[in-house]
């Protein structure tokens, strides 16, 4: 029966051409060969199982060559490449540091250079994991190494280069060694399947590759335990179950959930995932490894740093393409905050839930669908910021009488206001133009010139007389908006119109104004939840405001707010509306610095003294 061979041994390669991945070391040795510029001392470093030992043993066997090729290659037929073959050359020594690391070992190496070669040209000496010498070995070592004889030459190898001390560093020439790229080793593993028929998944390899983390003995040796347990046949199922990874299949279902903002999706996915025996940091790493992924997916220029196989990368493409970049970024920002708050976490499922439950609130800020704004960008009109005059301040003479107030039934028989009041809307607000501006100027002057100042009597706030009604605002838009751009506003509400209750539409209204209020809009968060918004049959959302300042900041606010609740319920047809409520005798709320004085000042003249003596200036 031939004795098995794990194939690290088996396919270890025996030319510098077949050394996966270190061409640019490969080719320095081999033209050193070529141009005998043969240093008498290398040092070969960097992670294990990426070819050290396995060049030097090239290198060893290629100098005692008597006959290469054209490309730098031993010959394998001469008596020196024979011997080394077979394993009795007397050209070529190694040494392991690690169980021979005194002073002693060194003076018998020391003892044994002096000796020529019997054959061949070179004595060569491999002495593997260096690092482990004492440093009274090293410091032995110092002069043979800077000064051997003529056909000495040394070739030290060891995975901890800092551990080397300078003096002996400065003695070689230095081949840093990289870790193999994932491409080069499932390529690499096709190769071997091939040639021990097996049928291998080229997935299956990629994640072998992977696992493997940049070595190439490592992914050999995971390659043998999976054809021990699954035959003839390699499967990314068979590697799943052995090497305890998560399919990528789950964090597609997963970040699928997250993008729609599926709470009880993830939720039900992760506890899935814990019901199979993974640990949740594990599936925390992945989850933002799939993160990256889809990240680099998305840009042409940086899809060259997906390491997958080309049918799992076809699935990254595709989703990615529906994935928002800033909501991925966002994300991995998440999921590093989650990571290390892990370990020192005591109820590490609910920070992994807690997580989760923040991924899907991220998807609520995605600007994919159109809104008020990104309307008017697309016309290739920016919109007209609301223009506002500051309103006229009545000083009355010195001599002068008070001025006494309009009653009630005049203000209302002005004609600048007889148009009917209905609710303000988002969907349908106009530009502003010059003659609307002045209306409302006008209007505000008219209320202010009569009516009593808040430090004689409690003002109403919400006057319907001192609102322009939407018809008025309507028939303004009329006159200055294209009819075919009216359509294409009407073009763009399309989208889906799920049902939503009532319940529903207060649960997502109260969430966007906690994120203003996170946002710093304490104001509007105010405004928001003063009151709650009540949904008409016409699946409108009508709210009732109680001053200029709420209507200022709802104005300011309104297309974020729509596009939002769209998105979030899933209804393009919506449309959000505001309007005054008329409650007679309000009490005024102040609102800013100049009205909070005048309050104050009623109840204490002296304030109005103090002011003046001090020449002080309000709200400044």
């Amino acid at each position: 029966m031939e004795q098995y061979i794990v194939s690290a041994r088996k396919y270890r390669p025996a030319h510098f051409d077949q050394v996966v991945g270190q061409g640019a070391i490969t080719s320095t040795l081999k033209n050193a060969l070529a141009n005998d510029h043969l240093a008498q001392a290398f040092l070969f470093c960097g992670p294990r199982g990426v070819g050290k030992t396995t060049c030097a043993r090239i290198l060893a066997r290629t100098i005692n060559c008597v006959d290469l090729s054209d490309k730098i290659e031993a010959c394998g037929e001469c008596e020196p490449c024979k011997s080394f073959d077979e394993g009795h050359s007397f050209n070529v020594h190694e040494l392991d540091a690690a169980s021979n690391n005194s002073v002693d070992d060194i003076r018998n190496l020391i003892d044994q250079v002096r000796l020529a070669p019997q054959v061949g040209s070179h004595k060569v000496y491999i002495i593997d994991e260096v690092h482990m010498l004492s440093t009274q070995a090293f410091n032995a070592f110092l002069k043979t190494l800077e000064e051997p004889p003529a056909h000495a030459i040394f070739i030290l190898a060891t995975t901890e280069k800092h551990k080397i001390i300078p003096t002996i560093l400065s003695r070689c020439q230095i081949f840093d060694f990289k870790r193999i790229q994932v491409n080069d080793m499932a390529a690499h593993l096709a190769n071997v399947a091939e040639k021990e028929q097996i049928k291998a998944d080229p997935d299956a390899l990629h994640l072998i590759a992977q696992k493997a983390d940049g070595s190439l003995r490592d992914a050999l040796s995971i390659f043998d335990q999976i054809v021990s347990y699954s035959g003839s046949e390699l499967l990314l199922q068979h590697v799943l179950e052995n090497l305890n990874v998560l399919d990528h299949e789950y964090y597609f279902k997963i970040t699928a959930s997250i993008l729609n903002g599926d709470v009880p999706g993830v939720l039900l996915g992760f506890d899935k995932i814990l019901d199979q025996g993974f640990d949740g940091h594990l599936f925390l790493n992945g989850l933002g490894a799939h993160f990256r992924d889809l990240l680099v997916s998305g840009t042409p220029r940086t899809i060259g740093l997906l390491e997958v196989g080309e049918i799992l990368a076809a699935r990254y493409l595709e989703q990615s393409s529906v994935s928002d970049p800033e909501l991925l970024i966002k994300g991995l920002e998440t999921i590093s905050q989650a990571d290390v708050k892990y370990k020192v976490s005591k109820d590490q499922r609910l920070l992994v839930e807690l997580m989760l439950i923040k991924l899907c609130r991220l998807s609520g800020i995605r600007t994919s669908s159109p809104s008020i704004a990104s309307r008017s960008s697309e016309k290739n009109e920016v919109p007209e910021e609301k223009k506002t005059e500051p309103e006229p301040k009545f000083v009355p003479e010195a001599n002068s009488p008070e001025p006494i107030a309009k009653s009630e039934t005049e203000v209302k028989e002005t004609p600048v206001n007889t148009v009917e009041e209905e609710p303000m809307s988002f969907e349908k607000r106009p530009k502003e133009t010059e003659a609307s501006t002045t209306t409302t100027t006008t209007v505000a002057a008219t209320t202010k010139s009569t009516t009593p100042s808040a430090a004689e009597k409690p003002v109403v706030t919400n006057k319907p007389t001192a609102t322009i009604s939407i018809n008025s605002m309507l028939a303004t838009k009329e006159s200055t908006q294209e009819e075919e751009g009216e359509e294409e506003i009407v073009e763009k509400k399309k989208g889906p119109r799920e049902p939503f209750s009532q319940e529903r539409l207060e649960e997502v209204w109260t969430a966007y104004a906690l994120k203003r209020k996170n946002a710093g809009k304490n104001s509007l968060h105010a405004t928001l939840m003063h009151q709650s918004p009540k949904l008409n049959e016409d699946l409108n959302i009508v709210f009732t405001i109680m001053n200029e300042v709420q209507e200022r900041d709802l104005q300011n606010e309104g297309p974020e707010l729509l596009a939002f609740l769209r998105n979030t319920l899933k209804n393009f047809g919506i449309d959000v509306q505001w309007k005054k409520e008329e409650i007679e005798h309000q009490p005024l709320r102040p609102v800013n610095d100049i009205e909070r004085f005048k309050i104050l000042a009623k109840k204490n003249p002296n304030l109005l003294k103090l002011k003046d003596k001090l020449d002080l200036q309000v709200g400044h």
